[in-house]
């Protein structure tokens, strides 16, 4: 896997994955930013929301659950000194669907935080990662 990341000048930076895509992300206006783009630890949280997501969604589908929408709101708080570093992630689900089952629910989350997402395995080595969900009867 390989990604690219170059200086668009000031705190702005356009990354290139290796599968042909591209971002844009720029720093707060306060250190020197145009809010362009999500802040690069911003990224961070939303590759962990990403992966989480793809896991539970799959499983999910695997054990024949009948879903129609799954949304993770994630909430962390960082280091207030450098390096601001994650201290606390909380990931709270919410799966829409016909007759799902809680259990079913708790165990894709859990598989996925515990056995398939990389990001949340790699992060949780050095922060404190929760998580909850609800369930919405579509």
């Amino acid at each position: 896997m390989k990604t690219q990341i170059k200086w668009n000048g000031n705190v702005s930076f356009l990354a290139e994955s290796g599968s042909g895509h591209s971002i844009l992300m720029d720093g707060a206006p306060e250190a020197g930013g145009q809010n362009l783009g999500p802040r690069p630890m911003e990224m961070m949280l939303m590759g962990l929301g990403g992966c989480t997501t793809f896991d539970v969604v799959l499983i999910l589908k695997k054990s024949r659950q009948d879903i129609t929408d799954c949304v993770v709101e994630i909430e962390a708080e960082r280091a207030s000194v450098d390096p601001k570093v994650f201290t606390r992630i909380h990931l709270h689900f919410i799966i829409s669907g016909h007759n799902l089952n809680p259990q079913t629910i708790e165990r894709a989350i859990s598989l996925s935080s515990e056995k398939y997402c990389s990001a949340s395995i790699m992060l949780k080595q050095t922060v404190t990662i929760t998580h909850d969900f609800e369930i919405v009867d579509a």
